[in-house]
């Protein structure tokens, strides 16, 4: 009765991205390989179904990349520091605090903006 359970065809029917790592050991430590014990239990998700996938034959025709965020806007790292010299000459020129704090921030994600951009 364990055994029916345990392989339960709704797992099998769900796509393996959708799967938890649990369900993908318990698949991977099914499929006939040398050192299996050793080796699943030390895969990551990824590695669990690329080694699956392998293992049933199946073949991606788009392999899914991370794709790197880039700047979110259009400026250089030129324009950006430009910015960057204005909004702290406005700074020290404004007497209100809240309108102070408004700049800070701003010029902080400009800087954390100037870094990605190298």
């Amino acid at each position: 009765m364990a055994e029916e359970h345990k392989n339960h065809p709704a797992k099998e029917s769900k796509p393996l991205e959708k799967m938890t790592v649990k369900d993908l050991k318990e698949i991977a430590l099914a499929i006939p390989h040398e050192h299996t014990e050793i080796a699943v239990s030390d895969m990551k998700k990824d590695e669990l179904i690329a080694f699956i996938k392998k293992a049933r034959g199946i073949t991606d025709e788009t392999p899914a990349e991370k794709k790197k965020a880039g700047p979110k806007t259009g400026l250089t790292k030129q324009e950006i520091k430009k910015k960057i010299v204005e909004l702290r000459e406005e700074k020290k020129s404004v007497q209100d605090k809240w309108r102070a704090g408004i700049l800070r921030r701003r010029i902080n994600r400009l800087k954390k903006l100037s870094r990605k951009s190298a």
